[in-house]
């Protein structure tokens, strides 16, 4: 995944962001692809990084989503 963290290095610093839990993200987005629908996951991403923007812990904001993934229904 060196390209990958290359690449979340160079936008982190390009926008001044502290460091990013890139597995969290990923499994994060893995799990609302599976559970919810494809397109949901770079849109909850963003709603994860709005939440710890507003000072939400990331592991917890994302155990939360995935849990709402988990029991989503898809009808």
């Amino acid at each position: 995944m060196s390209a990958l963290d290359d690449w979340t290095d160079s936008v982190r610093e390009a926008l001044h962001l502290d460091p990013v839990d890139v597995n969290l993200v990923l499994d994060l987005a893995r799990d609302v692809a599976h559970g919810v629908m494809r397109p949901a996951a770079p849109l909850t991403a963003y709603l994860l990084g709005l939440a710890v923007g507003r000072g939400a812990d990331p592991a917890q904001a994302a155990a939360v989503i995935k849990d709402l993934a988990g029991s989503w229904s898809r009808d």
